[in-house]
C-alpha cells in the first residue's frame, strides 16, 4: 500500500502497472475457444432451403484479422432475387398471413431461445467475419439480437390493439438490406418486427459479413419458421439494387451509407413502396465542466472506440467545455495508451480489426486530411499485428467546424475534439451537421440535460451514458441520417398499415 501511494504521487493510474511490474507487464492471450461451425461454402436461402445461385457465382468471405478466407458464399443475380420474392409472396399469401399472431410469437420465442443456446458459436463467427472484439460480440451483439426477437415475440398478439378503432394489417413482402458493422443485430432489428406483424422477407446481408446471416438460416429451420417466410440472398451492391427495386416489395428497410440511401429514395420515388432508412451519423458527445470526469471519459471511449468506431451513432465529435478541455484531453491520452488493439478473438482485446481494406483506406485518407488541414493528431505507441487490417485509436485536437474530420463520417477509431463556452454554443456546434442520428450529454444538472435534449436535432440523446440500447426503445435519425424508427412500438408501425 505504501509503495502504491508513493508511486501515485508522481504517476498517473495508467502508468502505475508499468512502474510496478516493469516494461514487460502485459496480459497473457485469452483466446475464445468455441467452434464457430462455419461451413466451407454457403448457398442462397430461398423457400426454406439452401439453393445454389442461378449462374453458380460466388465470392470469398475474408477474415479481417488475418486476411484469410473464411468461406465461399453464393452471389445472387436477378433470377435468384425473383425466386426469393416469389417464395416470400407465396408464403405470405398461403401461410404466414393466416398464421395466428399467437403462433407467430411462438416461432419468434423459439428463435430467441435458439440464439441464446448457440450464443458462443455465433459470437465467434461474428468476430471472425467482421473483426469486432469477442467481448462485444459475446456481451452485446448476441444478447441484444436474442432480446429483439424476444421483445417482438411478445408484441405479436398485442400490436393490433395499439391503434384503437382501426384494423391493423401487415404490408406483405418486405425487402431488407443490412450493413456490415452489426450483421446479426441489424438482422434481428429488421426481421423481428417484420415477422411479428405477419410480413414475409427477402433479406440481403452485407457482402463482407454474410456468414452469421447464413448461419441464422439454420436457426429459422430449427425454429420451424414456414418455408419462404424469410429468404436470404447474398452478394454485393448489384444484388442490393435488385432487392430494393423489385416490384413485389411492399416496403424497403435499409441501413447503410447516406449515399446509398439517396439512391434508394430516387429509385423508390413513385413506386408506392413504404421506406425506412437508417443512414450515417456524426454524433456530438457534449461534456460540461460539472460532469463526473471519470465517468465521462469512459463514456467517450465507449462512444467512439466501441466496434472500432464502426457505429453510425458513434460519438466521433467530442465537444468539451473550455474550462475542462485540457484535463479531459490529458485523461483521454492516458486512457488511449492502455487500449489493446489486436486479435478480435482475444478476450483482452479492446479494438479489433477494421472490417475491410477499403474501409481502412478511407480511415487513412480522412486522418491524412485532418493533419493536412492543421489538426493535431495523437496516437499512442501501439504495435499492430503484421497481418490483417488494423488502425490505432486516434485523437485529434485543434479541430474546427470546417475540418473535413469534423464534417464527414469516418467510421473508424478516430475522435475529433472541439471546445465550447456556453450551452447555446454547444447546441449550435452539435447541430451544425448534415446528420442527426444521436448525441450524448454529460452534466450533473438535470435541467441542463433536458434543455440540451430538447435543443439537439438527433433521434437519440443519451444522458451521462452512451451507446445504450434496448428493444423497447425506438432508434432512428433526422436529416441525412434517415427517417423511420426501429425498436419499440414505433418499430411495429413501420411494418403495418391501418385499414
Amino acid at each position: 500500500m505504501a509503495i502504491t501511494t508513493t508511486l501515485a504521487g508522481r504517476a498517473t493510474s495508467a502508468e502505475l502497472p508499468r512502474l510496478i511490474f516493469g516494461d514487460r507487464w502485459d496480459y497473457d492471450p485469452a483466446p475464445e475457444s468455441a467452434d464457430p461451425r462455419i461451413a466451407p461454402s454457403y448457398d442462397l436461402f430461398i423457400g426454406g432451403r439452401f439453393v445454389p445461385s442461378a449462374e453458380g457465382e460466388s465470392f470469398d468471405s475474408i477474415n479481417p484479422a488475418d486476411e484469410g478466407v473464411l468461406t465461399r458464399i453464393a452471389r445472387a443475380n436477378a433470377a435468384d432475387v425473383d425466386a426469393a420474392y416469389a417464395a416470400a409472396d407465396k408464403a405470405y399469401a398461403r401461410v404466414w398471413r393466416k398464421t395466428s399472431p399467437r403462433d407467430r410469437g411462438k416461432h419468434l420465442f423459439r428463435v430467441s431461445r435458439l440464439l441464446q443456446e448457440r450464443a458462443r458459436e455465433f459470437a465467434v463467427a461474428e468476430s471472425m467475419d467482421g473483426g469486432k472484439p469477442i467481448r462485444e460480440s459475446r456481451d452485446f451483439d448476441l444478447p441484444m439480437a436474442a432480446a429483439h426477437f424476444f421483445h417482438y415475440a411478445g408484441w405479436a398478439d398485442k400490436f393490433a390493439y395499439a391503434v384503437p378503432g382501426a384494423r391493423v394489417e401487415p404490408l406483405g413482402v418486405v425487402g431488407q438490406v443490412i450493413p456490415w458493422n452489426f450483421p446479426l443485430l441489424m438482422l434481428a432489428w429488421k426481421l423481428a418486427p417484420a415477422l411479428a406483424t405477419g410480413n414475409c422477407v427477402v433479406l440481403k446481408p452485407a457482402e463482407t459479413t454474410s456468414v452469421t446471416a447464413m448461419k441464422f438460416a439454420e436457426i429459422l429451420n430449427e425454429a420451424e419458421i414456414p418455408p419462404g417466410v424469410v429468404n436470404i440472398v447474398t452478394g454485393g451492391g448489384e444484388t442490393g439494387r435488385l432487392v430494393v427495386n423489385h416490384p413485389k416489395a411492399a416496403k424497403i428497410a435499409f441501413t447503410g451509407s447516406t449515399e446509398v440511401g439517396r439512391e434508394i429514395m430516387r429509385s423508390s420515388a413513385g413506386s408506392g413502396k413504404k421506406l425506412t432508412l437508417e443512414l450515417g451519423g456524426k454524433a456530438a458527445n457534449i461534456v460540461f465542466a460539472d460532469a463526473a470526469m471519470d465517468q465521462a471519459v469512459e463514456g467517450i471511449i465507449n462512444g467512439i472506440f466501441f466496434n472500432q468506431g464502426h457505429v453510425c451513432c458513434a460519438g466521433s465529435r467530442l465537444l468539451v467545455q473550455e474550462t475542462v478541455a485540457e484535463e479531459i484531453i490529458e485523461r483521454l491520452k492516458h486512457r488511449l495508451a492502455v487500449l489493446r488493439v489486436g486479435n478480435p478473438l482475444d478476450k483482452n482485446t479492446d479494438i479489433g480489426a477494421i472490417n475491410s481494406r477499403a474501409q481502412l483506406d478511407r480511415i487513412e485518407e480522412l486522418v491524412a486530411d485532418g493533419e493536412r488541414e492543421g489538426a493535431a493528431k495523437y496516437q499512442p505507441a501501439c504495435a499492430l499485428p503484421e497481418r490483417g487490417w488494423y488502425y490505432p485509436p486516434t485523437l485529434f485536437t485543434g479541430v474546427t467546424q470546417s475540418h473535413r474530420i469534423a464534417r464527414e463520417e469516418i467510421f473508424g477509431p478516430v475522435l475529433s475534439v472541439l471546445t465550447f463556452r456556453t450551452p447555446e454554443e454547444a447546441l449550435a456546434k452539435a447541430n451544425n451537421t448534415c446528420y442527426g442520428l444521436s448525441a450524448g450529454v454529460w452534466t450533473e444538472k438535470g435541467s441542463l440535460i433536458l434543455k440540451m435534449a430538447r435543443g439537439l436535432r438527433a433521434g437519440v440523446v443519451w444522458a451521462n451514458t452512451f451507446n445504450q440500447f434496448d428493444p423497447a426503445s425506438p432508434f432512428g435519425g433526422y436529416k441525412e441520417s434517415g427517417f423511420g424508427r426501429e425498436g419499440g412500438l414505433q418499430g411495429i408501425f413501420e411494418y403495418v398499415k391501418t385499414v
